[in-house]
């Protein structure tokens, strides 16, 4: 890592200050770590005449077969739909879905698109020799620059897109040009994306009546008012994950989890992070540890005496508790009931998608970027997400705002999405390196106080919840939890990604989920074996969630008190609080 506060030498500034002009220039993506992907699989594919025989094998057939589609569509009078598709698009593709995608000549550009997409990745994977994470970048490159070139994303071969211009008279490209100089104006001048200012935090977004009962450097901590007239006993402490802020547990009063289980008779705190600008750039994990859970526990524990905390942690926030859970475990700290765990990794073995970002070359790139600036940008990070998803966050917002000129519907999930936050250089440094690249925790390596952690310590219950569609911490990599510990461990797969499958409140449609308790000590069973096996529910994943809780609480007793000012926790404001309402981005 990259010390932030120790002498650097001349020749080292120099080294960062270069690769930090680099990363300005290329979006923070380092271009020597796609050099390293493209030689190694070009070298791989030129020593691998076989495979090159195998793709010429398939480019002829597939010249073959488009050619005589395209001659039977071109016939007068032919049905398109009853000639069979060359090439039929991947589950969940929804490019093409609309008819007018099956008409000549549409029908012959979609399918050789599809063609050519399925021979760069037959290109792409299985050249013998090539390392799987080069593979993978390389693949997913080719993707992206084939996005670039799909027919759906330009102006004359889209026919939803010509068919609207026609009936419109291009009315929908005159309002697709305003919206462009909007959202040019609002990126230029720091302004969030169109419709956001419907939504604010306090107003219809983070009501949940609650007081901040303790503040620091780094965190705020928010004691929700109960709602009922009794209370389980034992307090419920959410960790938020620090790159996102914490009301995407409590965004709109229908779709709360902080609403749902105060209603349902919890005392809930949640941490509040501060938005972290370049004073914060040496703050480092153990600061968010200690600053953040342990503080924050501390607190919760001067306001409920005595009683056992059961805490919650999502996606950074739930890997950090993990930490934390580990290490009061190795110092015989009994202070939890129970952890529960959204979408969290813990092993990092098999990061999904995002592991394309983060190498040692990419790494060291944004240790010199972050160097400079003393914080990781959201915009760096919006930039990675939206090219994991470039279809639903990329190509079809251009295609619907700038040809169809439709804005898309602001909602309370895309105005938080749009209220991103900052990262500390040293935390985020820390974060990549030991659990990314060198995956301390799992191993056994990762140092709290001096001393390393092991996950296998924990001996509390715990409730773990993947998402099937993430990708941010796959469901098979959250799975990862059940060889790292021998713990009572129940695991829920739902429907949804990484925010939607949390955000799942009892009456949405279309959700259901899995779940399969794993007593103490029991066997092993695979993620294949356990999708195979495992029923499937319709519904919310929440009210079995708030089961396992009650199943693991005390007989409702009184409410407690909001703060404990004898013992230093005043309430010090109403929630949401300060730290949440920091603005989002710095304009440098």
């Amino acid at each position: 890592m990259e010390a932030t506060t120790s002498p650097v030498s001349t020749t080292d500034r120099i080294d960062r200050m270069v690769r930090a002009t680099v990363a300005r220039w290329t979006a923070s993506i380092s271009p020597a770590s796609l050099q390293l992907a493209w030689n190694d699989w070009a070298a791989h594919l030129a020593g691998a005449p076989g495979k090159r025989l195998e793709l010429l094998r398939l480019g002829l057939l597939q010249m073959r077969d488009l050619a005589n589609y395209a001659a039977h569509c071109a016939l007068p009078g032919a049905d398109p739909e009853a000639n069979p598709c060359c090439v039929t698009a991947h589950p969940g593709d929804r490019r093409f879905r609309e008819p007018e995608w099956n008409q000549w000549p549409f029908n012959v550009l979609q399918q050789s698109f599809l063609m050519t997409e399925r021979l760069w990745e037959q290109a792409t994977h299985g050249v013998p020799g090539v390392e799987k994470h080069h593979e993978d970048v390389v693949g997913f490159v080719a993707r992206q620059w084939l996005d670039m070139w799909s027919p759906g994303n330009q102006l004359l071969t889209n026919p939803v897109v010509l068919k609207q211009t026609l009936q419109q008279g291009g009315t929908n490209l005159l309002r697709g040009w305003l919206n462009g100089l909007d959202d040019l104006d609002r990126l230029v001048t720091g302004m969030p994306p169109a419709g956001t200012e419907d939504f604010a935090v306090g107003r219809n977004l983070a009501v949940t009546p609650g007081k901040v009962v303790m503040r620091n450097r780094l965190v705020e901590l928010i004691q929700y008012a109960p709602s009922t007239a009794q209370v389980r006993p034992e307090p419920i402490l959410i960790v938020p994950a620090w790159i996102m802020k914490y009301y995407i547990l409590d965004l709109s009063p229908h779709n709360s989890l902080i609403r749902y289980l105060v209603d349902q008779g919890h005392t809930v705190f949640c941490i509040s992070w501060k938005n972290p600008d370049a004073d914060d750039r040496d703050l480092g994990m153990e600061d968010y540890l200690q600053l953040g859970v342990m503080a924050a526990l501390d607190a919760v524990n001067a306001i409920m005496p005595k009683q056992p905390v059961h805490a919650v942690g999502y996606c950074l926030g739930g890997t950090l508790l993990s930490v934390a859970a580990a290490a009061m475990a190795r110092d015989d700290d009994h202070r939890l009931a129970s952890v529960t765990l959204f979408a969290a990794q813990t092993d990092f073995t098999e990061p999904g998608e995002l592991g394309l970002f983060i190498d040692e070359s990419q790494v060291s790139l944004l240790e010199a970027q972050m160097a400079q600036t003393g914080y990781l940008t959201a915009q760096q990070m919006a930039g990675a997400f939206q090219m994991l998803r470039s279809y639903d966050l990329l190509w079809s917002r251009l295609v619907g705002e700038y040809l169809m000129g439709t804005r898309r519907p602001m909602n309370d999930l895309m105005a938080w999405n749009a209220d991103a936050t900052r990262m500390p250089a040293r935390m985020h440094s820390e974060y990549l390196r030991r659990l990314f690249l060198d995956n301390d925790l799992a191993e056994g390596r990762f140092p709290v106080g001096g001393r390393p952690v092991a996950l296998s310590d924990i001996a509390l219950p715990m409730f773990c919840v993947g998402t099937q569609t993430d990708h941010v911490a796959p469901w098979r990599s959250v799975y990862k939890l059940h060889y790292l510990t021998v713990a009572d461990l129940t695991f829920v797969l739902t429907s949804g990604g990484h925010n939607t499958g949390i955000v799942s409140e009892p009456g949405h449609p279309h959700r259901s989920y899995q779940l399969l308790r794993r007593a103490a000590g029991s066997a092993y069973l695979g993620p294949d074996a356990w999708l195979e096996q495992v029923p499937l529910h319709d519904g919310s994943w929440w009210p079995a969630w708030l089961h396992w809780l009650d199943e693991h609480s005390g007989a409702p007793v009184d409410p407690p008190r909001m703060g404990n000012p004898r013992a230093g926790y005043r309430p010090l404001a109403d929630a949401p609080g300060q730290y949440v309402r920091e603005a989002y981005r710095i304009i440098d």
